[in-house]
């Protein structure tokens, strides 16, 4: 199975394509959209929600992953984040694929074996996981990374968190 692991925000949204087959993680393509902080909140959206489209186009995955929202203190970062939350979610019900969401702690969990790892050890990992050469940059790919690999965790998991 090909899974779209997505690490949404506005400013950038990673993601990250991995093949789950055999219990083995093979990553096909990781990077991040990007959009420009001048432009206003609906152009930035509607530029994600297109990057994201061309991706499932391109890479036709069988499962997208989001991260859920973790609680911050910064009332208007988790909203940004939320807004592009919505976008990642749409794109992927759109496209009728089927959309899991994982908290923090759930893709720490399964990619680590602790839940409350830190961003190195969560990025070593999937470094190790993916058999890739060096962490990849910046830390929003690593992360998208890391929410596919907890879906391919959670999902072939009989008694795992999937829905």
């Amino acid at each position: 199975m090909i899974i779209l692991g997505i690490d949404p925000g506005t400013a950038i949204t990673g993601f990250g394509l991995v093949e789950y087959l055999g219990n083995r993680y093979k990553p096909i393509a990781y990077s991040c959209l990007r959009t420009d902080p001048e432009l206003p909140l609906d152009l930035r959206l509607q530029r994600l929600y297109q990057g994201l489209q061309e991706i499932i186009g391109t890479y036709k995955p069988d499962f997208m992953a989001v991260e859920q929202l973790f609680f911050n203190k910064n009332a208007r970062t988790a909203l940004a984040v939320g807004h592009a939350r919505g976008i990642a979610l749409l794109a992927g019900a759109n496209a009728g694929i089927p959309v899991a969401e994982y908290t923090p702690l759930q893709v720490k969990q399964a990619v680590t074996g602790y839940g409350k790892a830190d961003k190195h050890q969560v990025q070593f990992m999937v470094k190790t996981l993916l058999s890739l050469k060096e962490i990849p940059k910046p830390d929003d790919v690593a992360d998208a990374l890391a929410v596919a690999i907890c879906h391919a965790h959670w999902s072939s998991d009989p008694g795992g968190l999937m829905r």
